[in-house]
């Protein structure tokens, strides 16, 4: 099954909205390393509404131990530094879908050594640097689940 990676999330109310869009749709949610917030932040709380009993949640000290965790998956790293778009990927059902931090992305080590698994969003505006790490993971997580079929 597709799963959700937060790597180093910073924002409590952007990574309830995104365990809410997992319990949602069945998805696991990986949140890997440090957080910018407590697990029991009030905003976090709030954003994920009383859903978090739904949310198939794993915590990951490091990206190594998320691998480790997910041994039969594609890891699919988004960006806004990629030059092919989420789109023009064929998503398999054992896909990893990782997000990094909201101020800085994911590290540019990590998506050098996997230029070929990277991908963006377009916008239409080059003015706008991102958009919303919530609206993000919804974006590209709808088209992978419409992909394989997940809604038939």
């Amino acid at each position: 099954m597709l799963s959700v990676a937060l790597v180093e999330p910073e924002i409590p109310p952007n990574t309830g909205n995104v365990a809410r869009l997992c319990a949602a749709t069945n998805v696991p949610l990986h949140i890997v390393g440090v957080t910018g917030f407590r697990m029991d932040d009030r905003a976090l709380r709030r954003a994920g509404l009383d859903y978090w009993p739904e949310v198939k949640l794993t915590r990951h000290r490091d990206l190594e131990s998320l691998y480790q965790s997910l041994p039969e998956a594609r890891f699919v790293y988004l960006t806004t530094k990629a030059d092919r778009l989420y789109t023009d990927w064929t998503f398999e059902p054992a896909d990893c879908l990782v997000f990094g931090r909201e101020t800085r992305g994911l590290p540019e080590n990590l998506l050098r050594a996997n230029w070929d698994n990277c991908l963006k969003i377009p916008m239409l505006n080059p003015n706008v640097r991102s958009l919303n790490l919530a609206t993000a993971v919804g974006i590209v997580l709808f088209e992978a689940l419409r992909q394989i079929n997940a809604f038939q």
